[in-house]
């Protein structure tokens, strides 16, 4: 389990100093203030890989420095990683190699791609770390590596194979899966059976049942193929690990880290309410006992209220990335329930005054000005005075607004 994390002169502040949670750590705050950063600073610590290019440190005196601290949960030790950036090498040099952790590491990138590191598939701690990088096309196709094994069928292969074989147990699971991150009994998809849809692609494509018919699942929507792949994802590397710990006569792990970076892309709002505790209650379920430790970054309100029935103040925590006079903070941020969208959109979390159109938030600003009898100078020349904010509000706002019961007791007063 990663516990903490301290870097210096790397990334968008001078400094980041992070304690993590054992169970759910939620990073949120604006675009390029570094979340998608911190996942992958997060991915390095715990494999010794990059996924694309490696971070580029800030260009001061002081030695750019990457350092973390890792908890055995079985035994309760601690161990740590310590990385310095070369700049005549021109790269990260780790003064001790990363933990061979205990644990599966997963990373559900926001490009559509996937990061999977397993222990049980690396060589030797004296070797380069193997970590397996999933393109979109790679996951749905087929993984090899330079030399030309094959790392991964990829999901078209594997999905049929297991479709066929005598013991579907692994199809089985996929099917459950696949069922547990559907977002609604009326939007459920059920694998189908695999059928021929090109004269020039001779493979037999896997299929969904979906409430409305049959689809081949290259023809799935964006939306659709994401779940795919990450149901696919999750079910490929539990089995793939069992089969190299049955070869090297180990135990499977028992642990799983998750990196999830705004793992509600593409999603309509059914399926962003039930995404994150579905991953969550997919990771856990692949074993009995299995531990889980997630990282995941998230714009998305309903996300949000989504793990309100699950968060738990002891074991999970919320991140909020700030910028504060030009320099970017990251806190740790208080859980409070919000209730609802509206209440996460206006909270401190997102900031915004009005969980409503920018026009309509300045009009009702300008309404409470008006009745407030504040100057209206502030304002623009269409809304400083009584008739042109209820010209606007009555072009802006529906009938059965909250806002309008208020306004227009205030507005009779006024007048009588």
């Amino acid at each position: 389990m990663l516990k903490e994390l301290h870097l210096k002169q790397v990334g968008p502040a001078p400094k980041f100093d992070v304690d993590f949670a054992d169970r759910l750590n939620i990073f949120t705050g604006d675009n390029g203030l570094g979340k998608t950063f911190l996942l992958d600073v997060v991915w390095y610590s715990l494999t010794g890989t990059w996924i694309d290019n490696p971070v580029f440190p800030q260009l001061t005196e002081e030695t750019p420095t990457i350092y973390c601290s890792f908890i055995n949960q079985k035994t309760g030790g601690s161990t740590t990683f310590d990385s310095h950036f070369d700049f005549e090498k021109q790269k990260w040099i780790g003064r001790t190699l990363p933990p061979l952790l205990g644990s599966l590491v997963i990373y559900v990138r926001v490009d559509g791609g996937f990061s999977v590191f397993d222990p049980a598939r690396s060589l030797s701690t004296a070797a380069p770390l193997i970590a397996y990088q999933f393109s979109h096309y790679t996951l749905w196709n087929g993984l090899r590596s330079e030399g030309g094994q094959v790392l991964c069928n990829g999901l078209i292969q594997d999905w049929v194979k297991w479709q066929n074989q005598p013991d579907r147990t692994t199809f089985q699971l996929l099917s459950r899966v696949i069922r547990q991150l559907s977002p609604h009994p009326n939007e459920w998809m059920e694998p189908g059976e695999p059928m021929r849809v090109s004269v020039e692609d001779v493979r037999d494509i896997p299929t969904i049942q979906m409430p409305y018919g049959t689809v081949p699942v290259i023809q799935a929507s964006a939306g659709m193929k994401r779940i795919l792949g990450l149901a696919y994802l999750l079910v490929w590397t539990w089995y793939e690990h069992l089969q190299a710990s049955k070869l090297r006569k180990r135990q499977p792990l028992d642990q799983i880290i998750l990196l999830m970076d705004e793992v509600e892309s593409h999603l309509h709002p059914q399926w962003q309410r039930s995404i994150m505790p579905a991953v969550l209650e997919v990771a856990t379920g692949l074993q009995k006992q299995m531990k889980i430790q997630a990282f995941a970054t998230t714009h998305s309100p309903l996300v949000l209220a989504s793990l309100e029935p699950i968060f738990n103040e002891e074991s999970d925590r919320l991140f909020l990335f700030e910028l504060q006079e030009e320099e970017v903070t990251l806190n740790e941020f208080p859980w409070t329930k919000q209730g609802d969208t509206v209440g996460w959109l206006t909270s401190e979390i997102f900031g915004l005054k009005q969980a409503r159109s920018k026009e309509a938030e300045i009009a009702i600003e300008a309404a409470e000005a008006w009745m407030r009898h504040d100057n209206m100078n502030t304002f623009p020349e269409h809304l400083r005075n009584q008739p042109q904010i209820q010209q606007q509000l009555e072009r802006l706002l529906p009938g059965h607004d909250p806002f309008w019961p208020r306004w227009i007791v205030t507005v009779e007063k006024r007048r009588a």
